[in-house]
């Protein structure tokens, strides 16, 4: 390695427990990400762009499925019951931050069904993660989710998204996009997604859209910076997409 070489890599821990990576004057925060969800629409789209980027050293993605992506930063970890997970698994040791993205349509569902995929689950995830005082934990809500809303999924999700802000995390947030278009190379792509589709520019002009690469980044946004509230609508998501 040469002179020039040796002086741009350098790792330590900066405050927040990230691995940085410093270049010069430029310092990387390197970050390990456990994801939920990667087999399905949004999950699928955010692994994809989270791959790409250089911040982050490590995806671990927990799901009853493989996923079908083969990535040297990608781990997967194929469970048959994420209500059988315990404390003290190996898996989740030494991870930053929980996107969770797993979750379920409520048309057609039975509610006891959807209660348990979109709030029993991702709060019994969040009882067995260790290290929550160092750790961030995105839920992935919705647009519209309201304690006051008059349909069930927005009345489930909002009891969701206060139980999770009392499990002792560094941080939580709850993740309300709107629409979303997919990434490129993406599978999973649901079918109302191409009836939105010509209507993209114009939704997101309205500030109601988002692609999966902003998803993506302004979760590690949320993850390395935090932020000043904790439900993250559609704009916020554009905006700290940019500031990553």
């Amino acid at each position: 390695m040469g002179e020039t070489e040796q002086k741009l890599l350098i790792i330590r821990r900066n405050p927040n427990n990230f691995v940085t990576l410093q270049h010069d004057s430029l310092n990387i925060y390197v970050m390990k990400i456990i994801l939920t969800g990667a087999t399905g629409y949004v999950g699928e789209g955010t692994l994809i762009e989270l791959l790409k980027v250089d911040a982050v050293e490590k995806v671990l993605s927990v799901s009853r499925k493989p996923t079908g992506i083969k990535h040297e930063k990608l781990e997967e970890y194929l469970v048959s019951d994420f209500m059988q997970l315990k404390e003290g698994d190996e898996h989740f040791k030494g991870y930053d931050a929980v996107f969770f993205i797993a979750g379920i349509t409520s048309v057609g569902t039975p509610k006891d069904v959807y209660v348990r995929i979109s709030q029993e689950i991702p709060l019994h995830f969040a009882d067995i993660m260790p290290d929550k005082e160092r750790m961030t934990y995105i839920y992935l809500s919705g647009a519209g989710t309201s304690p006051d809303g008059k349909q069930f999924w927005q009345q489930v999700k909002s009891k969701t998204e206060l139980e999770i802000q009392t499990k002792g995390f560094k941080r939580t947030f709850g993740f309300r996009p709107a629409i979303m278009k997919w990434a490129k190379g993406q599978k999973h792509i649901q079918t109302m997604q191409y009836f939105f589709l010509p209507l993209y520019p114009l939704i997101r002009m309205m500030g109601q859209a988002n692609n999966m690469k902003e998803i993506a980044l302004s979760m590690l946004t949320l993850t390395r910076d935090g932020y000043h509230k904790f439900a993250i609508a559609p704009k916020d998501i554009t905006g700290l997409a940019k500031n990553f």
